[in-house]
Protein backbone atom coordinates (compact mmCIF):
# COMPACT_ATOMS: atom_id res chain seq x y z
CA UNK A 1 0.00 0.00 0.00
CA UNK A 2 2.97 2.13 -0.63
CA UNK A 3 1.40 4.63 -2.82
CA UNK A 4 -2.12 4.86 -0.83
CA UNK A 5 0.27 5.26 3.07
CA UNK A 6 2.44 7.83 0.83
CA UNK A 7 -0.59 9.91 -0.44
CA UNK A 8 -2.39 9.79 3.26
CA UNK A 9 1.33 10.40 5.39
CA UNK A 10 0.23 14.20 5.67
CA UNK A 11 -3.33 13.40 7.02
CA UNK A 12 -2.68 11.36 9.55
CA UNK A 13 -2.71 11.93 13.85
CA UNK A 14 1.28 12.63 15.24
CA UNK A 15 1.35 9.40 17.02
CA UNK A 16 1.17 8.08 13.27
CA UNK A 17 3.68 10.20 12.18
CA UNK A 18 7.28 9.30 11.71
CA UNK A 19 8.80 11.68 13.68
CA UNK A 20 6.94 10.73 16.60
CA UNK A 21 7.53 6.91 15.97
CA UNK A 22 11.32 7.74 15.14
CA UNK A 23 12.32 10.01 18.54
CA UNK A 24 10.00 8.07 20.45
CA UNK A 25 11.94 4.68 19.71
CA UNK A 26 15.43 6.21 20.20
CA UNK A 27 14.18 7.40 23.29
CA UNK A 28 12.78 4.15 24.87
CA UNK A 29 15.30 2.02 23.23
CA UNK A 30 18.74 4.22 23.97
CA UNK A 31 18.23 6.85 26.76
CA UNK A 32 15.78 3.84 28.90
CA UNK A 33 18.41 1.65 29.28
CA UNK A 34 21.05 4.38 29.52
CA UNK A 35 19.48 5.89 32.23
CA UNK A 36 19.35 2.35 34.31
CA UNK A 37 22.99 1.76 33.47
CA UNK A 38 23.21 4.99 35.11
CA UNK A 39 21.60 4.72 38.21
CA UNK A 40 23.67 1.70 39.15
CA UNK A 41 26.70 3.31 38.45
CA UNK A 42 26.83 6.83 37.20
CA UNK A 43 30.64 7.25 36.45
CA UNK A 44 29.95 4.51 33.57
CA UNK A 45 29.29 7.45 31.55
CA UNK A 46 32.84 8.42 31.04
CA UNK A 47 33.85 5.20 29.77
CA UNK A 48 34.62 4.54 26.02
CA UNK A 49 33.32 0.95 25.68
CA UNK A 50 29.55 2.78 26.88
CA UNK A 51 29.65 5.52 24.62
CA UNK A 52 30.75 2.97 21.85
CA UNK A 53 27.84 0.83 22.47
CA UNK A 54 25.29 3.73 22.59
CA UNK A 55 26.46 5.02 19.04
CA UNK A 56 26.21 1.76 17.36
CA UNK A 57 22.94 1.11 19.04
CA UNK A 58 21.69 4.63 17.71
CA UNK A 59 22.74 3.29 14.24
CA UNK A 60 20.99 -0.19 14.66
CA UNK A 61 17.72 1.79 15.67
CA UNK A 62 18.14 3.99 12.75
CA UNK A 63 18.83 0.96 10.34
CA UNK A 64 16.48 -1.26 11.93
CA UNK A 65 13.64 1.95 11.66
CA UNK A 66 14.10 3.01 8.00
CA UNK A 67 14.35 -0.84 6.69
CA UNK A 68 11.25 -1.58 8.55
CA UNK A 69 9.64 1.27 7.35
CA UNK A 70 10.44 0.51 3.82
CA UNK A 71 9.43 -3.26 3.63
CA UNK A 72 6.34 -2.48 5.59
CA UNK A 73 4.81 -0.38 2.34
CA UNK A 74 4.74 -3.53 0.34
CA UNK A 75 1.54 -5.06 0.20
CA UNK A 76 0.62 -8.35 2.44
CA UNK A 77 3.48 -6.97 4.93
CA UNK A 78 1.77 -7.62 8.69
CA UNK A 79 3.32 -5.13 10.63
CA UNK A 80 3.99 -6.83 14.04
CA UNK A 81 5.20 -9.87 12.12
CA UNK A 82 8.34 -8.33 10.65
CA UNK A 83 9.32 -6.29 13.80
CA UNK A 84 11.30 -8.59 15.73
CA UNK A 85 13.11 -9.86 12.33
CA UNK A 86 13.82 -6.78 10.89
CA UNK A 87 15.55 -5.50 14.11
CA UNK A 88 17.32 -8.95 14.89
CA UNK A 89 18.96 -8.21 11.53
CA UNK A 90 20.09 -4.93 11.95
CA UNK A 91 21.25 -5.25 15.52
CA UNK A 92 23.19 -8.50 14.30
CA UNK A 93 24.66 -6.88 11.72
CA UNK A 94 25.68 -3.64 13.73
CA UNK A 95 27.42 -5.58 16.68
CA UNK A 96 28.93 -8.56 14.20
CA UNK A 97 30.86 -5.35 12.88
CA UNK A 98 31.84 -4.43 16.43
CA UNK A 99 32.43 -8.15 16.75
CA UNK A 100 34.79 -8.25 14.60
CA UNK A 101 36.72 -5.30 14.73
CA UNK A 102 37.37 -5.80 18.56
CA UNK A 103 35.93 -3.26 20.31
CA UNK A 104 34.74 -3.01 23.64
CA UNK A 105 31.05 -2.96 24.21
CA UNK A 106 28.27 -3.10 26.87
CA UNK A 107 26.10 -5.87 26.80
CA UNK A 108 23.63 -4.21 29.25
CA UNK A 109 23.06 -1.47 27.05
CA UNK A 110 23.09 -3.44 23.77
CA UNK A 111 20.53 -6.43 25.02
CA UNK A 112 18.76 -3.50 25.93
CA UNK A 113 18.71 -1.57 23.50
CA UNK A 114 17.30 -4.45 21.04
CA UNK A 115 14.66 -5.36 23.68
CA UNK A 116 13.22 -1.72 23.88
CA UNK A 117 13.24 -1.12 20.00
CA UNK A 118 11.12 -4.42 19.43
CA UNK A 119 8.70 -3.85 22.06
CA UNK A 120 8.61 0.40 21.25
CA UNK A 121 7.72 -0.64 17.82
CA UNK A 122 5.31 -3.56 18.86
CA UNK A 123 3.46 -1.82 21.41
CA UNK A 124 2.92 1.38 19.00
CA UNK A 125 1.87 -0.61 15.95
CA UNK A 126 -0.55 -2.36 18.13
CA UNK A 127 -1.77 0.59 19.83
CA UNK A 128 -2.30 2.79 16.84
CA UNK A 129 -3.81 -0.32 14.33
CA UNK A 130 -7.57 1.20 14.61
CA UNK A 131 -6.43 4.45 13.54
CA UNK A 132 -5.19 3.00 10.11
CA UNK A 133 -8.14 1.88 8.94
CA UNK A 134 -8.49 3.59 5.14
CA UNK A 135 -11.55 3.90 3.54
CA UNK A 136 -11.62 4.49 -0.09
CA UNK A 137 -14.67 5.70 -2.14
CA UNK A 138 -15.51 3.93 -5.65
CA UNK A 139 -17.04 5.51 -8.93
CA UNK A 140 -19.52 3.21 -10.01
CA UNK A 141 -18.13 2.41 -13.69
CA UNK A 142 -15.83 0.37 -15.41
CA UNK A 143 -13.69 -2.59 -14.33
CA UNK A 144 -14.10 -1.79 -10.58
CA UNK A 145 -16.29 -4.32 -9.11
CA UNK A 146 -13.05 -7.02 -8.27
CA UNK A 147 -11.90 -4.22 -6.24
CA UNK A 148 -14.04 -4.30 -3.97
CA UNK A 149 -12.94 -7.98 -2.88
CA UNK A 150 -10.09 -6.94 -1.51
CA UNK A 151 -9.65 -6.71 1.96
CA UNK A 152 -7.55 -4.00 3.96
CA UNK A 153 -9.74 -1.27 3.19
CA UNK A 154 -13.70 -0.35 3.83
CA UNK A 155 -14.95 0.44 0.13
CA UNK A 156 -17.50 3.19 -0.01
CA UNK A 157 -19.47 2.87 -3.22
CA UNK A 158 -20.89 6.05 -4.54
CA UNK A 159 -24.27 6.29 -5.76
CA UNK A 160 -24.52 9.93 -7.03
CA UNK A 161 -22.15 12.05 -8.63
CA UNK A 162 -23.56 15.56 -6.44
CA UNK A 163 -22.60 13.65 -3.03
CA UNK A 164 -19.04 13.93 -1.82
CA UNK A 165 -18.13 11.04 0.14
CA UNK A 166 -17.20 12.28 4.22
CA UNK A 167 -13.36 11.01 5.63
CA UNK A 168 -12.29 9.03 2.84
CA UNK A 169 -8.54 8.81 1.75
CA UNK A 170 -9.07 8.90 -1.60
CA UNK A 171 -11.67 8.08 -4.93
CA UNK A 172 -11.32 5.01 -6.84
CA UNK A 173 -12.18 5.09 -10.23
CA UNK A 174 -11.32 3.32 -13.66
CA UNK A 175 -10.07 5.91 -15.35
CA UNK A 176 -9.45 3.84 -19.14
CA UNK A 177 -13.69 3.83 -18.60
CA UNK A 178 -15.80 5.94 -21.08
CA UNK A 179 -17.58 7.91 -17.89
CA UNK A 180 -20.40 10.22 -18.14
CA UNK A 181 -19.58 14.02 -17.95
CA UNK A 182 -21.17 14.39 -14.71
CA UNK A 183 -18.73 11.80 -13.33
CA UNK A 184 -15.50 13.25 -15.04
CA UNK A 185 -16.59 16.66 -13.16
CA UNK A 186 -17.47 14.86 -10.31
CA UNK A 187 -13.38 13.49 -10.01
CA UNK A 188 -12.00 16.87 -11.40
CA UNK A 189 -13.71 18.92 -8.22
CA UNK A 190 -12.70 16.04 -5.82
CA UNK A 191 -9.04 16.28 -7.14
CA UNK A 192 -9.28 20.32 -7.26
CA UNK A 193 -10.74 19.98 -3.46
CA UNK A 194 -7.58 17.71 -2.17
CA UNK A 195 -9.54 14.50 -2.45
CA UNK A 196 -6.45 11.89 -3.87
CA UNK A 197 -7.91 10.30 -7.35
CA UNK A 198 -6.52 6.85 -8.02
CA UNK A 199 -6.86 4.26 -10.59
CA UNK A 200 -7.80 1.22 -10.08
CA UNK A 201 -5.17 -0.48 -11.49
CA UNK A 202 -2.97 1.40 -9.00
CA UNK A 203 -4.47 0.46 -5.74
CA UNK A 204 -4.83 -3.21 -7.31
CA UNK A 205 -1.09 -3.35 -7.60
CA UNK A 206 -0.68 -1.94 -3.93
CA UNK A 207 -2.84 -4.01 -2.17
CA UNK A 208 -2.29 -7.27 -3.79
CA UNK A 209 1.57 -7.06 -4.19
CA UNK A 210 0.67 -8.34 -8.16
CA UNK A 211 1.17 -6.22 -11.60
CA UNK A 212 -0.92 -7.68 -14.53
CA UNK A 213 -0.01 -6.24 -18.12
CA UNK A 214 -2.02 -6.39 -21.28
CA UNK A 215 0.63 -4.55 -22.73
CA UNK A 216 4.29 -3.43 -22.55
CA UNK A 217 3.97 -0.10 -21.67
CA UNK A 218 5.97 2.39 -19.35
CA UNK A 219 2.57 3.15 -17.94
CA UNK A 220 2.24 -0.33 -16.41
CA UNK A 221 5.77 -0.95 -15.00
CA UNK A 222 7.79 2.49 -15.11
CA UNK A 223 10.17 1.07 -16.95
CA UNK A 224 10.76 -1.78 -19.55
CA UNK A 225 14.21 -2.66 -17.68
CA UNK A 226 14.64 -2.95 -13.86
CA UNK A 227 17.40 -0.61 -12.01
CA UNK A 228 20.60 -1.13 -13.73
CA UNK A 229 22.28 -0.28 -10.97
CA UNK A 230 21.25 -2.46 -8.07
CA UNK A 231 21.10 -5.09 -10.89
CA UNK A 232 24.81 -5.33 -10.67
CA UNK A 233 25.48 -4.50 -7.48
CA UNK A 234 22.76 -7.58 -6.53
CA UNK A 235 24.82 -10.14 -8.45
CA UNK A 236 27.89 -9.12 -6.83
CA UNK A 237 26.31 -9.82 -3.34
CA UNK A 238 24.82 -12.86 -4.71
CA UNK A 239 28.13 -14.53 -6.06
CA UNK A 240 29.78 -13.40 -2.44
CA UNK A 241 26.62 -14.77 -0.34
CA UNK A 242 27.00 -18.03 -2.53
CA UNK A 243 30.86 -18.53 -1.68
CA UNK A 244 30.20 -18.28 2.14
CA UNK A 245 26.97 -20.77 2.32
CA UNK A 246 29.41 -23.16 0.09
CA UNK A 247 32.33 -22.63 2.55
CA UNK A 248 30.32 -22.80 5.97
CA UNK A 249 27.42 -25.04 4.71
CA UNK A 250 29.68 -28.14 3.47
CA UNK A 251 28.92 -29.85 7.18
CA UNK A 252 25.32 -29.64 6.15
CA UNK A 253 25.53 -30.71 2.50
CA UNK A 254 27.01 -33.81 3.54
CA UNK A 255 24.39 -34.54 6.20
CA UNK A 256 21.62 -34.10 3.56
CA UNK A 257 23.28 -36.00 0.68
CA UNK A 258 24.05 -38.78 2.94
CA UNK A 259 20.57 -39.06 4.33
CA UNK A 260 19.72 -39.40 0.53
CA UNK A 261 21.71 -41.80 -0.09
CA UNK A 262 20.20 -43.69 2.65
CA UNK A 263 16.75 -42.65 1.87
CA UNK A 264 16.23 -44.38 -1.97
CA UNK A 265 18.71 -45.34 -4.88
CA UNK A 266 19.79 -43.06 -7.04
CA UNK A 267 21.88 -39.75 -7.54
CA UNK A 268 22.36 -37.42 -4.84
CA UNK A 269 22.04 -34.11 -7.35
CA UNK A 270 18.63 -33.38 -9.07
CA UNK A 271 19.70 -32.01 -12.99
CA UNK A 272 17.29 -30.23 -14.98
CA UNK A 273 17.39 -27.92 -18.05
CA UNK A 274 15.40 -25.18 -17.02
CA UNK A 275 14.58 -21.29 -18.52
CA UNK A 276 16.89 -18.80 -17.52
CA UNK A 277 18.22 -14.84 -17.99
CA UNK A 278 17.42 -13.46 -21.03
CA UNK A 279 15.59 -16.48 -22.04
CA UNK A 280 18.78 -18.99 -21.97
CA UNK A 281 18.55 -22.68 -20.83
CA UNK A 282 20.62 -23.79 -18.04
CA UNK A 283 21.41 -27.08 -15.96
CA UNK A 284 19.65 -26.20 -11.88
CA UNK A 285 20.90 -28.09 -9.06
CA UNK A 286 18.86 -29.32 -6.13
CA UNK A 287 19.08 -32.20 -3.89
CA UNK A 288 16.96 -34.98 -5.13
CA UNK A 289 13.60 -35.47 -3.19
CA UNK A 290 12.03 -38.03 -5.40
CA UNK A 291 12.60 -41.62 -6.53
CA UNK A 292 14.99 -41.50 -9.78
CA UNK A 293 12.66 -41.30 -12.67
CA UNK A 294 13.51 -39.56 -16.10
CA UNK A 295 11.23 -36.63 -16.78
CA UNK A 296 12.74 -35.30 -19.96
CA UNK A 297 10.22 -33.19 -22.33
CA UNK A 298 6.88 -34.90 -20.80
CA UNK A 299 4.93 -32.24 -19.29
CA UNK A 300 2.77 -34.22 -17.01
CA UNK A 301 6.14 -35.32 -15.04
CA UNK A 302 7.78 -32.31 -15.11
CA UNK A 303 4.53 -30.95 -12.91
CA UNK A 304 4.78 -31.92 -9.16
CA UNK A 305 1.70 -31.97 -7.61
CA UNK A 306 0.06 -32.37 -4.20
CA UNK A 307 0.87 -35.30 -2.56
CA UNK A 308 3.28 -36.54 -5.52
CA UNK A 309 3.84 -40.47 -5.04
CA UNK A 310 7.63 -39.90 -6.46
CA UNK A 311 8.41 -37.99 -3.12
CA UNK A 312 10.78 -40.07 -0.64
CA UNK A 313 10.30 -39.35 2.63
CA UNK A 314 13.78 -37.32 3.13
CA UNK A 315 12.33 -35.80 0.15
CA UNK A 316 9.45 -34.45 1.99
CA UNK A 317 11.10 -32.92 4.47
CA UNK A 318 13.78 -31.32 2.13
CA UNK A 319 10.85 -29.92 0.27
CA UNK A 320 8.99 -28.55 3.22
CA UNK A 321 12.32 -26.73 4.57
CA UNK A 322 13.45 -26.07 1.19
CA UNK A 323 16.61 -27.17 1.59
CA UNK A 324 16.51 -28.96 -1.27
CA UNK A 325 17.48 -25.61 -3.16
CA UNK A 326 21.06 -25.04 -1.81
CA UNK A 327 22.85 -26.54 -4.11
CA UNK A 328 21.80 -23.87 -6.80
CA UNK A 329 24.32 -21.82 -5.09
CA UNK A 330 26.27 -23.32 -7.74
CA UNK A 331 24.22 -21.97 -10.31
CA UNK A 332 24.52 -18.45 -8.48
CA UNK A 333 28.75 -18.64 -8.52
CA UNK A 334 28.21 -19.46 -12.19
CA UNK A 335 26.00 -16.58 -12.79
CA UNK A 336 22.46 -18.40 -14.02
CA UNK A 337 21.12 -17.55 -11.23
CA UNK A 338 20.16 -14.88 -7.71
CA UNK A 339 19.37 -15.26 -4.22
CA UNK A 340 16.06 -13.93 -5.23
CA UNK A 341 14.22 -13.84 -8.48
CA UNK A 342 11.62 -15.41 -10.11
CA UNK A 343 11.78 -18.84 -9.88
CA UNK A 344 13.13 -21.07 -12.89
CA UNK A 345 10.76 -23.50 -14.64
CA UNK A 346 11.38 -26.63 -16.62
CA UNK A 347 11.81 -25.62 -20.25
CA UNK A 348 9.23 -27.89 -21.39
CA UNK A 349 6.78 -26.11 -18.59
CA UNK A 350 8.29 -22.68 -19.83
CA UNK A 351 7.28 -23.45 -23.75
CA UNK A 352 3.85 -24.43 -22.85
CA UNK A 353 2.99 -21.37 -20.47
CA UNK A 354 4.37 -19.01 -23.40
CA UNK A 355 2.20 -20.47 -25.63
CA UNK A 356 -0.52 -19.94 -23.44
CA UNK A 357 0.13 -16.67 -21.44
CA UNK A 358 1.27 -13.48 -23.23
CA UNK A 359 4.33 -11.64 -21.97
CA UNK A 360 5.38 -14.94 -19.82
CA UNK A 361 8.80 -14.13 -21.18
CA UNK A 362 9.31 -11.19 -20.12
CA UNK A 363 9.99 -12.30 -16.62
CA UNK A 364 13.77 -13.44 -18.05
CA UNK A 365 14.47 -9.97 -17.90
CA UNK A 366 15.87 -10.75 -14.20
CA UNK A 367 17.84 -13.59 -13.40
CA UNK A 368 15.71 -16.59 -11.51
CA UNK A 369 16.43 -17.16 -8.31
CA UNK A 370 16.19 -19.66 -5.07
CA UNK A 371 13.36 -17.62 -3.66
CA UNK A 372 11.14 -15.28 -5.20
CA UNK A 373 7.87 -12.74 -4.81
CA UNK A 374 5.82 -15.29 -6.05
CA UNK A 375 6.68 -18.07 -4.19
CA UNK A 376 6.49 -16.39 -0.69
CA UNK A 377 2.95 -14.94 -1.47
CA UNK A 378 1.50 -18.07 -3.26
CA UNK A 379 3.46 -21.08 -2.92
CA UNK A 380 3.92 -24.02 -5.53
CA UNK A 381 1.97 -23.84 -8.82
CA UNK A 382 1.65 -25.38 -11.76
CA UNK A 383 -1.91 -24.88 -13.71
CA UNK A 384 -2.28 -22.19 -16.11
CA UNK A 385 -4.59 -20.46 -14.07
CA UNK A 386 -2.09 -20.40 -11.13
CA UNK A 387 0.76 -19.32 -13.26
CA UNK A 388 -1.08 -16.11 -14.48
CA UNK A 389 -1.44 -15.18 -11.01
CA UNK A 390 2.21 -16.02 -10.33
CA UNK A 391 3.46 -14.24 -13.90
CA UNK A 392 1.33 -10.84 -11.91
CA UNK A 393 3.83 -11.54 -8.78
CA UNK A 394 7.00 -11.92 -11.09
CA UNK A 395 5.55 -8.59 -12.63
CA UNK A 396 5.18 -6.70 -9.61
CA UNK A 397 8.74 -7.61 -8.17
CA UNK A 398 10.14 -6.71 -11.70
CA UNK A 399 8.55 -3.13 -11.31
CA UNK A 400 9.34 -2.88 -7.87
CA UNK A 401 12.49 -4.07 -8.33
CA UNK A 402 14.77 -2.59 -5.28
CA UNK A 403 17.11 -4.39 -1.94
CA UNK A 404 13.81 -3.43 0.16
CA UNK A 405 11.92 -5.63 -1.33
CA UNK A 406 14.48 -8.49 -1.59
CA UNK A 407 15.01 -8.18 2.10
CA UNK A 408 11.49 -8.44 2.30
CA UNK A 409 11.07 -11.95 0.02
CA UNK A 410 14.54 -12.99 2.68
CA UNK A 411 12.38 -12.43 5.86
CA UNK A 412 9.35 -14.07 4.26
CA UNK A 413 11.42 -17.06 2.98
CA UNK A 414 12.90 -17.84 6.59
CA UNK A 415 9.19 -18.09 7.94
CA UNK A 416 8.36 -20.18 5.04
CA UNK A 417 11.34 -22.57 5.60
CA UNK A 418 9.65 -22.50 9.27
CA UNK A 419 5.87 -23.02 8.54
CA UNK A 420 6.91 -25.13 5.18
CA UNK A 421 4.06 -22.47 2.90
CA UNK A 422 3.44 -23.98 -0.58
CA UNK A 423 5.57 -26.89 -0.29
CA UNK A 424 4.67 -30.07 -2.75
Amino acid sequence: MNALRATLAGRRPLVLRLRFQLLGGLLFAIVLPLLARLAHDPNVIHTVNLQATVIACAVAHLTGFFVYRRIATFPGVASTGYILSTFLFAYGAVFLVIFFARIDYSRFQAAGSFLMSTLWYFGHTIATRSLETYRLAIVPHGNVDEIEKVGQVRWVRLRSPRVKPDNVGGVVVDLRADLPQDWERYITDCALSGIPVFHVKQIAESLTGRVAIEHLSENTLGSINPNLAYFKIKQMVDWWGALAVLLFGTPLFALIALAIQLDSPGPVLFKQQRMGYRGRTFTVYKFRTMYHVEVGMDLNRAITRQGDARITRVGRLLRKTRLDELPQIINILKGEMSWIGPRPEAVVLSRWYEAELPFYRYRHIVRPGISGWAQVNQGHVAEVDEVLEKLHYDFYYIKHFSPWLDILILLKTVRTMITGFGAK
